[in-house]
């Protein structure tokens, strides 16, 4: 062991041996993981779930979306899919680093980091060829600029070498560089909340609080912003970790109080009545001092407004759906569930989906009933690469090579 290692384990050794420290929760002065190794089902569900919605988002953005919650709040499924994936990194690699030390646990995420980044430029070269057909095909160039890659057909070198660098991205491809950027941050994060629980999350919010202040951002290829700026949204990356290390715990008493729940419920319904306000304007009656200070609701940045309906939502699934919840062994919650066990790859094949569906669609002049057909089909087609994957982990396992980490999703 390195003296590296040595200095980060923590002092968790129990004298009544392996078995107990098996069944120990990992904690180090209010940083705690769960005792069970059980994966958590409704992390599972809720990631899938928001899997569906992106995909469903994308490929109909016109008609579909109305079965999704991004028109019905202020926040979408990008908001969840980030917060459970800074959950789910703590969690699992959390434990690595209380396990087997700081460095292990470190090259574990640097390893998960390289996968992301390898499934992103995967995903590229898939849409540059998607795109290209589709242009091929409908003989104009429609799909090249909505999808923002007129440079790199303009210039494929220099847009290859910054697409690389993460700085050159087709539109719906800006979710995985932030998870990069934010995993790359994850071992200093774990450090500093097995140190103090609290000092991670409140540097986030600093840093938040400073970028909504001076414009911190990244610049992209050949000009302008990230669409999601890193230096916002890891506040939900980072909120998402802080909960999975003890902070959920330490607030349960707040988040089980009736003023909490109805507060969430209130605000859940402000939002949707100023939603419904942009799709008709006759119900329009909010205060032009209020409007100036509602508007802009800026995804980017991630806007407070955006920030405080998704822990809205979080509150009332916390609160009604509860741990050991029965509905999680229900068949039909099966296909969301290994979507969301299988977050990556459902993630790129979605994205993928999503493009194919939409050029077929707009090709085809599709009506309602055509965009139903397709984004079910989308979902199945996902569901059914989820069970695929799920197999040959079983199969994998039975081949004698051990079985997969339980929370390693």
């Amino acid at each position: 062991m390195s003296t590296a290692d040595r200095f980060a384990r923590s002092p968790l050794v129990d004298a009544t041996g392996p078995a107990a420290q098996q069944a120990a929760p990992a904690k180090t002065s209010g940083f705690s993981l769960p005792a069970s190794r059980q994966r958590e089902l409704r992390l599972d569900l809720f990631r899938g779930l928001a899997l569906w919605l992106i995909f469903i988002d994308h490929v109909s953005p016109d008609v579909l979306t109305w079965f999704t919650i991004r028109n019905y709040g202020f926040s979408d499924a990008a908001e969840i899919f980030i917060f459970i994936s800074g959950y789910t990194a703590a969690w699992v690699y959390g434990r690595a680093m209380v396990e087997s030390g700081f460095v292990i646990g470190a090259a574990r995420i640097f390893w998960r980091v390289w996968q992301i980044y390898s499934a992103h430029i995967l995903l590229f070269v898939i849409i540059v060829a998607e795109v290209t057909y589709a242009t091929a095909v409908a003989g104009k160039p429609v799909y090249i600029e909505e999808m923002r890659m007129m440079d790199f057909f303009l210039q494929p070198g220099d847009a290859t070498i910054q697409a690389l660098l993460l700085r050159f991205r087709p539109l719906n491809m800006d979710v995985l560089p932030i998870y990069i950027v934010m995993m790359l941050f994850l071992p200093l994060v774990l450090r500093l909340a097995r140190w103090q629980p609290d000092v991670p999350l409140a540097i986030s919010i600093v840093i938040y609080l400073l970028t909504l202040r001076y414009d911190l951002h990244l610049s992209s290829y050949p000009d302008g912003f990230w669409s999601f700026n890193p230096f916002a949204w890891q506040l939900l990356f980072n909120f998402g970790a802080w909960c999975a290390t003890g902070g959920v715990k330490r607030i349960s008493w707040i988040l089980s109080s009736r003023a909490v729940i109805w507060t969430s419920i209130a605000y859940l319904l402000a939002a949707f009545y100023v939603t419904l306000t942009w799709y008709f304007p006759q119900l329009d009656v909010i205060p032009s001092a209020l409007e100036r200070w509602i508007y802009p609701i800026d995804k980017t940045d991630l806007d407070v407004l955006r920030f405080a309906h998704f822990l809205a939502l979080a509150v009332i699934a916390w609160r009604f759906v509860p741990a050991g919840w029965s509905g999680l062994e229900w068949r039909i919650m099966r296909p969301v569930i290994i979507c969301g066990q299988n977050s990556l790859q459902i993630f790129c094949l979605g994205v993928a989906l999503a493009f194919a569906g939409y050029a077929f669609l707009t090709e085809t002049n599709a009506g309602f009933v055509l965009n139903l057909v397709v984004g079910f089909a989308g979902i199945l087609l996902m569901s059914a690469m989820a069970w695929l994957l799920n197999w040959y982990k079983r199969i994998q396992s039975k081949g004698g090579r051990g079985a997969a980490p339980a929370a390693a999703g």
